[in-house]
């Protein structure tokens, strides 16, 4: 019976360590599986860590290549800007010298214009009294002109220069215009013939009065009717009337110089 209850015994522990040790084992195949898992979820999260540290540092890097382009590139830039400099800071000096040279000019040019002024004026007061009135005028704005401020010294220049060529002008064209003149102690009327500077006439509006300018006497006097037509004519040539002819006019002979 002791015996039996021996047996009984043994087989109880037998099989409660058989049960022990299946369920020891299911439980450490379970925790080697959460372990596995819990790595392989670390894994995964360290290798997007990765993935994305790669992908930063490849953005960085493509910016670091853009970047040094960028600075090559201004490199460039300023050394052609420095050129640039050297060259404006070259012409600022021509610049300034060439201020300098004409402060010098303007202060020689300005006597020379205002000679130029009265040479102009003495000139036309011994020419023949042709259009008085406009040249005395055009003398008067030079002079005006001379004392504004506002006016640069090339454009006086340039309108005394213009003014000369005006009168120079006057020697090879033909023009008529009516005026006012004086002929022995009487104003008259008239229409005025101006032809160059080798004649100078007049014809009343009625074409029953013609004369001349004498320069020898420096007076108006009438002549004879035998210029009457050539006068109307080139009164008319001039007022664009009829078409350009010959003209018979008296002309004073040259005179010898003293």
């Amino acid at each position: 019976m002791n015996k039996q209850r021996n047996r009984c015994a043994a087989a109880l522990l037998f099989a409660a360590s058989a049960v022990l040790a299946g369920s020891v084992s299911a439980a450490t195949l379970n925790d080697v599986f959460a372990v596995a898992e819990q790595l392989n979820t670390q894994a995964r999260q360290s290798q997007a860590k990765i993935d994305a540290l790669t992908e930063e540092t490849r953005q960085l890097l493509a910016e670091y290549k853009t970047v040094l382009k960028e600075i090559e590139g201004l490199k460039v830039y300023n050394r052609q800007l420095e050129k640039q400099i050297s060259n404006q800071e070259d012409e600022m000096a021509q610049l300034a010298a060439s201020i300098d040279e004409v402060t010098v000019i303007e202060r020689q040019i300005t006597p020379l214009m205002l000679r130029m002024i009265d040479g102009l004026e003495q000139f036309v007061s011994l020419d023949m009294p042709f259009l008085t009135e406009e040249r005395a005028e055009r003398l008067e704005t030079l002079r005006e002109m001379m004392d504004r401020a506002d006016v640069a010294v090339s454009e006086k220049l340039s309108q005394i220069l213009r003014a000369y060529q005006i009168e120079n002008e006057y020697g090879r064209t033909i023009s008529a215009y009516e005026d006012t003149i004086n002929v022995g102690g009487t104003d008259r009327l008239v229409d005025v013939l101006q032809v160059g500077r080798i004649a100078l006439m007049y014809q009343t509006p009625d074409g029953e009065e013609t004369g001349r300018f004498n320069s020898e006497s420096d007076q108006w006097e009438p002549i004879d009717d035998s210029y009457k037509s050539s006068v109307q004519n080139g009164i008319r040539m001039a007022r664009q009337q009829m078409s350009y002819d010959l003209l018979t006019l008296p002309v004073s002979g040259p005179e010898n110089a003293q």
